[in-house]
């Protein structure tokens, strides 16, 4: 009865240890998706209350770096490369740190983006783009921290940062119209060379309607500027697939060559086994 006791109260106990109480955050975070033109934006913060304090001037310091926001820094990502300030930022995870002032903000893109808040050691070498913009007043206090995506066009937004009476806003540019314009001219043009090559290698390996497959390796090879090895390869082995052992040899023939040339020991050795198996060496 004792041991039953005891291992009650050591389950009772553990039980206890482990619960957790739960409770609101008092910076809630966010996460913003939003799509500019053909771009992916991602925006990440935490989202502080003025809770009758004086945040500009007070409790964030005029000309003093700020975290834009509470707890972790808060990181924007694009899924392409954008231009802010006249600087090109490339694609991935930036920080968003600010400088505030009375009546401007210098608003910071910082490559390094794992810091929880401003980093120990700044690096100005990490500063991908930094921004001089103008407060503007809002007319009814703002109680919670906000970031916003505003004035949204095919290939601009502004980020926009918002709290107690202050609204700061940077433009971002996109490259919509070159992405675009790139996938016009490719849809327009027609499939590429590889295009054809990979639907090649796939209907061969799927056992689908070797035929097209052999008219698809063909175009592949047609368009190529510079004759490839590994096209010749497959394309002997679609051709002893469809049966044309004469155009097999050929074809692993220059696939042979090719690697020869380029040093590619692998394709020397497969091309070499195809040969003196379809009686070519």
């Amino acid at each position: 009865m004792k041991k039953f006791i005891l291992l009650f109260c050591l389950g009772l106990f553990t039980l206890t240890a482990s619960a957790q109480v739960q409770t609101p955050a008092p910076s809630p975070f966010q996460k913003i998706e939003q799509k500019v033109g053909l771009t992916d934006v991602t925006l990440e913060y935490s989202r502080p209350s003025v809770k009758g304090r004086t945040i500009f001037g007070g409790l964030v310091p005029y000309g003093k770096l700020w975290r834009t926001g509470a707890n972790a820094n808060t990181k924007i990502t694009f899924g392409d490369d954008v231009v802010i300030g006249g600087k090109t930022l490339k694609a991935g995870s930036y920080a968003v740190y600010t400088m505030p002032g009375a009546e401007n903000w210098e608003v910071i893109f910082y490559s390094d983006a794992g810091n929880w808040g401003t980093p120990q050691k700044w690096d100005e070498s990490k500063v991908a783009a930094k921004v001089k913009a103008p407060v503007y007043p809002m007319p009814d206090p703002v109680q919670t921290f906000t970031m916003t995506f505003d004035d949204l066009k095919n290939d601009s937004a502004t980020m926009g940062i918002i709290w107690e009476k202050a609204y700061v806003g940077v433009p971002i540019k996109f490259h919509t119209d070159k992405m675009v314009t790139s996938s016009i001219e490719s849809v327009m043009n027609g499939p590429s060379s590889n295009d054809y090559y990979s639907a090649a290698v796939y209907y061969l390996e799927a056992g689908k309607d070797i035929n097209k497959a052999k008219m698809w390796i063909d175009k592949a090879i047609e368009m190529r500027e510079k004759p490839a090895f590994w096209f010749h390869r497959q394309q002997s082995l679609i051709y002893a697939k469809a049966g044309d052992k004469k155009g097999a040899v050929k074809a692993a023939q220059t696939s042979l060559k090719l690697a020869q040339e380029a040093g590619n020991d692998d394709y020397i050795a497969l091309n070499t086994k195809s040969l003196k198996e379809w009686g070519a060496m």
